[in-house]
């Protein structure tokens, strides 16, 4: 199995996420830096926890001794071997990479969704940009994403089960602050459901407050 793609064709959920956080057309990100290098660090835990590589217990994270095929080999080696316990928020703290960004990107360059371009910032910084090479893979999410949305609130004689990986999705762009400029007609009740239900997509939004609450702080 290619490492960077899994079973079926599907793309894995950083692989996801990132792709639907980046503009189609210049290849840039949709939210401010941190947003973007959270949601991919809460992307990976939920990589991982649907691998079974990885289990919430109580409050804190822990590797389950499973050694399953992945691409994140390495940000699971961090959460095995790093001592101490380590809360949900604070392993989304761990994860987020900068280089861990490119390395995704990259996975999908290299399956033609998207196409590196690099060049330079005012003549001088070099940026590299990853635009839309293959709009089929973006699209097939947006649509699943579309038919999760459909479904009514658990409770009610028309709820329709979400599937683990696009509940995940689902949270970690409303996490991201993503979701709304898709759908902004989505029942925001069951938005919020399946993002509370969903531990990785908790963790990105308690290291997001504590980002802004940093920043607001530093502003006074």
């Amino acid at each position: 199995m290619d490492a960077n793609i899994q079973k079926g064709g599907e793309l894995s959920l950083p692989q996801a996420f990132l792709l639907l956080a980046t503009n189609d057309t210049d290849g840039g990100p949709e939210v401010p830096s941190a947003v973007l290098r959270a949601g991919v660090a809460g992307a990976i835990l939920a990589e991982l926890d649907l691998l079974g590589a990885i289990e919430l217990q109580g409050k804190h994270v822990v590797a389950t001794g499973s050694t399953p095929q992945t691409d994140f080999q390495h940000q699971l080696e961090i959460i095995r071997d790093r001592p101490g316990l380590h809360t949900p928020k604070k392993c989304v703290s761990m994860l987020e990479s900068r280089a861990e960004l490119h390395r995704i990107y990259e996975g999908m360059a290299s399956l033609g969704i998207v196409e590196h371009v690099g060049g330079r910032h005012l003549g001088l910084f070099r940026t590299t940009r990853y635009p839309e090479k293959d709009h089929a893979p973006e699209a097939a999410l947006l649509n699943r994403i579309e038919a999760a949305l459909r479904g009514a609130p658990s409770g009610t004689t028309d709820s329709k089960p979400t599937d683990p990986w696009t509940k995940g999705l689902i949270g970690l762009l409303h996490a991201a602050g993503l979701l709304e400029r898709f759908f902004p007609a989505a029942d925001q009740r069951l938005v919020r459901e399946l993002a509370n239900d969903h531990w990785p997509s908790r963790a990105v939004a308690g290291e997001l407050r504590m980002i802004r609450l940093a920043e607001a702080e530093a502003a006074t």
